[in-house]
């Protein structure tokens, strides 16, 4: 795995041994970047469930302002750190060790302007998730928040949520669900 593009283009990354993660393939990773590269420049990039962290360096590298990276395998976090310290974007990054849900509400930011998401697939996150992230308050109605999904994975409860889909990319096996807050009704 590798960075595609910007100042840590070309890179080998570390990526976790074993079954634990699922790194999003260099292919799938240069797809969402073309999806989103006019969002980057300047964002405020949210890595949750981050793996090796490849896809949080890969916005730092292409000029994202800042990224927030959380993961809670001890391997994962040992890769990231590295992989962060290889690339010398260390300084622009927050690692937060532990479970996803308790980590939400140490992310210190006024506004998130993406939040990628790439759950393990078979333990059924996602609607907790979205409940969580409803709540926090640098999720605003601008905010892009991108789920990395089975390919036939069910997202009914989004709307329940308070969300909408916007997008969705469909892979092979996987796909990027491209998913913004409700616009709440506004008095005028």
């Amino acid at each position: 795995m590798r960075v595609i593009a910007g100042k840590a283009r070309s890179l080998k990354l570390k990526v976790p041994e074993g079954e634990g993660t699922r790194p999003t393939t260099d292919r799938i990773k240069e797809t969402l970047f073309n999806i989103l590269q006019g969002e980057i420049p300047g964002c405020v990039f949210v890595d949750l469930f981050a793996g090796s962290g490849g896809v949080g360096i890969e916005a730092l590298s292409r000029g994202a302002k800042y990224a927030w990276f959380v993961e809670n395998n001890k391997e994962a976090i040992s890769c990231i750190s590295s992989n962060l310290s290889f690339t010398r974007l260390a300084d622009k990054a927050t690692l937060l060790k532990g479970d996803v849900f308790s980590a939400l509400s140490l992310i210190r930011e006024k506004e998130a302007d993406i939040i990628f998401i790439d759950p393990p697939y078979q333990a059924g996150y996602e609607e907790m998730l979205f409940e969580a992230l409803m709540r926090m308050p640098y999720v605003t109605e601008d905010t892009l928040l991108i789920l990395e999904a089975q390919r036939d994975k069910e997202l009914d409860f989004l709307e329940e949520s308070g969300f909408q889909v916007v997008r969705e990319k469909i892979y092979k096996t996987n796909k990027h669900v491209f998913i913004k807050r409700c616009h709440a009704s506004r008095a005028s």
